[in-house]
């Protein structure tokens, strides 16, 4: 028996919507990752970049669990001496949300050229309203 390997042509990509109203950011970042690598579908290949679009709405709804909106602090350096930069995530989540997320998004994609490319395929909103009415985005239930 031999195992079918899907190739770049044959994939098809689905949209799928995903509510952060109410959940954890981590969570709702886990979940994105997910669908943005192909991992919910059972033609998943490691080397192969098979996943699916994602939109992500309410990301200013997003809730951090704990101390984390006030303790976690998020770190970038300008590669310049004395260029740490840091900004709070209670600061981040006020003024750009979606930045938030898409950093945690980012955060649990490969460091590859196939979580660059997946990279492009996530939409992250402030509010519930997005413009991909066309793509005919389904909600993702699980």
């Amino acid at each position: 028996m031999s195992t079918t390997m899907p190739k770049a042509n044959e994939i098809s990509r689905k949209w799928y919507v995903l509510d952060a109203a109410g959940k954890p950011l981590g969570r709702t970042a886990a979940t994105a990752a997910m669908l943005l690598r192909g991992k919910h579908k059972p033609t998943f290949t490691t080397h192969v970049d098979c996943g699916d679009h994602v939109i992500i709405l309410n990301a200013d709804k997003a809730v951090l669990t704990g101390k984390k909106l006030d303790q976690k602090i998020y770190y970038h350096h300008s590669g310049w001496v004395g260029g740490l930069k840091e900004t709070k995530y209670s600061l981040m989540m006020q003024e750009n949300p979606e930045k938030a997320m898409m950093l945690a998004v980012k955060g649990m994609l490969p460091d590859t050229t196939l979580g660059r490319a997946a990279l492009t395929r996530v939409r992250i909103y402030k509010g519930d309203q997005h413009n991909h009415q066309a793509q005919k985005p389904e909600a993702w239930t699980r």
